[in-house]
């Protein structure tokens, strides 16, 4: 554990001198502010109006805001997942450090783990401050939309994200070059990403495999208030793969210079 904390603080130290980290979560947050409001005035502008036309005032502007927003989170993932992991393990190799690392004490697993919780770190790091118009809007809403529906939300946002970090970190060390890291990673990320649209209403055997590959058809139940277990299943399954085929390609560099 002990080595695993030395990478992770070691890999926490280079995110918050890196300008990159600085503008990806800038980014985010300037996106995600905006688009929040946007959604929260277009949803009370439309409750206005169909009070207004006598169709009623039943409309739950507060989940229809939360559910568009959270769509939104997901695709802000897809873009911004590759940028944070583009230069975790194709940075160490174009400057030479990683053959330093891995020189040192260190097994293979303990680099991939501590590099990982690193960057999921600062995913939950830029996902922190949304909660808070999120709670705010919540508590001037009424009816107040349920906690376990933005419980739900949030859990799902930081298992998509821990998911395509994974993805990301592992194409990360196939390459010494971040812009081509980050342009396979977003390729392989948004072919996961169209599986579930690719074969949606499929009633086949082979489109409901192909739809449960999809990154984003588990992401849908988490919107909705829903944590399944196939999709916690399929969440913490995809990391742990990612995170080992990442162990095998560090080892496989171990053996090239030896």
């Amino acid at each position: 554990m002990r080595s695993v904390y030395a990478v992770y603080r070691k890999e926490m130290g280079h995110y918050f001198v890196s300008p990159v980290a600085y503008v990806v979560v800038a980014v985010f947050l300037i996106v995600a502010g905006f688009f929040f409001r946007l959604y929260t005035g277009l949803a009370i502008q439309q409750s206005i109006e169909m009070a207004m036309e006598g169709m009623g005032t039943n409309t739950d502007v507060p989940g229809e805001v939360l559910n568009a927003f959270f769509g939104l989170l997901s695709t802000l993932i897809l873009f911004l997942a590759p940028m944070l992991t583009m230069g975790v393990y194709a940075e160490e190799r174009k400057r030479g450090t990683m053959e330093l690392l891995m020189t040192s004490p260190i097994t293979e697993l303990e680099i991939v783990v501590g590099k990982f919780f690193a960057s999921l770190t600062l995913f939950a790091i830029m996902l922190l401050p949304t909660a808070l118009y999120v709670s705010y809007m919540c508590f001037h809403s009424e009816p107040r939309p349920p906690w376990t529906l933005i419980l739900a939300g949030y859990l799902g946002a930081l298992l998509l994200g821990a998911s395509l970090l994974a993805i990301g970190s592992f194409i990360s060390s196939l390459t010494e070059s971040q812009l081509i890291a980050v342009v396979l990673s977003f390729g392989a990320i948004l072919i996961l990403w169209v599986l579930d649209f690719a074969v949606r209403g499929s009633d086949s055997v082979a489109g409901q495999i192909v739809q449960y590959i999809s990154v984003i058809h588990h992401y849908d139940d988490f919107t909705r208030g829903v944590i399944d277990t196939s999709s916690l299943i399929y969440y913490f399954s995809v990391p742990i793969l990612f995170l080992f085929l990442t162990v095998r390609s560090i080892d496989s560099i171990r053996w090239r210079r030896a």
